[in-house]
């Protein structure tokens, strides 16, 4: 018997899903043509863990391995279709060579199915999103209006598609930063505040809300409050559907959370950590606007002080600095350059070093977790999962937690995390590394 026969509340993935992406620039459009490019045999899935990685079951001397994608029953890449809101009218193959991430020898094989895209019309305000206009914008008396209408094309695309699921992941830029307040803390209160456009109530929160009224799924890919709000966790609880978040983990903040964990395994101490970035996408570009920036640096700074725990190791981690820089450049592009400074401190307090410059590409590393958010996500909702799914963690910047927890932000505990939720629900034992004869 497969672990897949083993758990039969798990519901099997037949029939379509489609993803709907709030957002269809260079994240978005990098993760449809590069999915349409594997299905078509053109490229490998490099960066994804539903595709390429595995999991070990059982004991090491089992020699049980499978790929992630045979142990659970997830989506197929050829049952996945694809659709987005955005304020801009570019379909997904004009706003692909826009964005420049891709070369057009990658395009150009997918150019006609990129172009069968359009993006429905978003809701959005410029008052959040301050350097980005478009026209291609819904109109409504009040937020809730709009909220209603987000609903009306999610049902209008399942059906016109004939699509069996459904999963929405935010592929839109950073809303300016909000603190949660009144408005945020229960169903009633929130829509109440939909209701009278309080300003409180951004897009963002309104794509959740219509997924979560509708039954779909909703990953956060920005730092945005957006789904991460009492009201909206409630909603999700009592409509049964999963939600995670937030801010996709890509470049110099994973390296963060695989650098850090050393130091601290160490017991090292750390006086300092710079950082500094470089880019000129549409991000770069929104982010170039303070209050944008604010949401940004927020998600960032809360890594380091999570991992380290200065409260219970204040000899080593006390009021060490961190400093995070993002400088908008056009000509760099999507190609985003970090440099790190880090000052720590070892035996006998002699100071040390680590440099790191990393020239990585924001969307190519976004992409693929864009499709294992949303593969993983249509999972947990045919297990009957429900709420925060922490277990996710391993993807975001800034996970969500549930009430009073501190989010887990070193990325192998997160690993270990997100493998063990798999084996658990699929009813194999969790691997926790003890017993020297059977695990390391």
């Amino acid at each position: 018997m497969t672990s897949k026969q083993k758990n039969s509340a798990v519901r099997p993935a037949t029939g379509r899903l489609g993803i709907l992406t709030p957002g269809l620039g260079a994240v978005a459009t990098t993760f449809m043509a590069g999915v349409e490019s594997i299905r078509r045999g053109r490229s490998k899935p490099i960066g994804s863990l539903t595709q390429m990685a595995t999991i070990r079951l059982g004991k090491r001397t089992d020699n049980r391995s499978p790929l992630i994608k045979d142990f659970i029953p997830l989506a197929s890449l050829d049952d996945i279709v694809f659709g987005a809101w955005d304020p801009i009218p570019d379909d997904a193959l004009t706003a692909a060579r826009k964005a420049g991430v891709l070369d057009e020898r990658d395009l150009a094989p997918v150019a006609e199915f990129l172009q069968a895209i359009t993006p429905m019309p978003a809701v959005f305000d410029n008052h959040y999103v301050t350097r980005i206009n478009g026209a291609n914008v819904k109109k409504g008396k009040n937020k809730r209006e709009l909220g209603e209408a987000l609903r009306k094309d999610i049902r209008d695309f399942k059906a016109k598609h004939a699509l069996d699921r459904l999963v929405i992941v935010w592929c839109a830029s950073t809303e300016i930063y909000l603190k949660p307040g009144p408005q945020h803390a229960t169903i009633a209160a929130f829509e109440k505040a939909m209701e009278s456009n309080d300003d409180q109530i951004a897009p963002s929160m309104l794509y959740a809300w219509a997924a979560l009224m509708e039954g779909v799924p909703f990953c956060n890919g920005a730092p945005n409050l957006c789904v991460d709000i009492p009201a909206l966790i409630e909603l999700a609880n009592e409509k049964g559907v999963p939600i995670s978040g937030k801010d996709f983990k890509t470049g110099q903040t994973w390296l963060k959370t695989v650098i850090a964990p050393g130091i601290k395994a160490r017991m090292l101490g750390l006086k300092g950590w710079y950082s500094t970035n470089i880019l000129g996408n549409r991000d770069g570009e929104v982010l170039d606007d303070p209050a944008s920036f604010k949401t940004k640096e927020e998600s960032k700074l809360s890594v380091l002080h999570t991992i380290l725990q200065p409260d219970k190791y204040p000899d080593l981690y006390k009021d060490f600095s961190h400093v995070v820089r993002i400088n908008y450049y056009p000509p760099r592009g999507d190609n985003k350059e970090g440099w790190d400074n880090i000052d720590i401190v070892g035996w006998m307090n002699y100071p040390m070093q680590i440099k790191v410059n990393f020239l990585c590409r924001d969307s190519i590393l976004a992409a693929p977790i864009v499709l294992d958010v949303a593969l993983f996500s249509d999972f947990a909702h045919r297990a009957g999962m429900k709420g925060i799914q922490e277990w996710l963690s391993f993807y975001y910047k800034s996970p969500m937690t549930a009430a009073g927890l501190q989010p887990e932000h070193d990325l192998f505990i997160q690993q270990t995390k997100l493998k063990n939720t798999l084996r658990h629900l699929m009813g194999e034992e969790q691997i926790t590394h003890l017993g020297l004869e059977y695990y390391a």
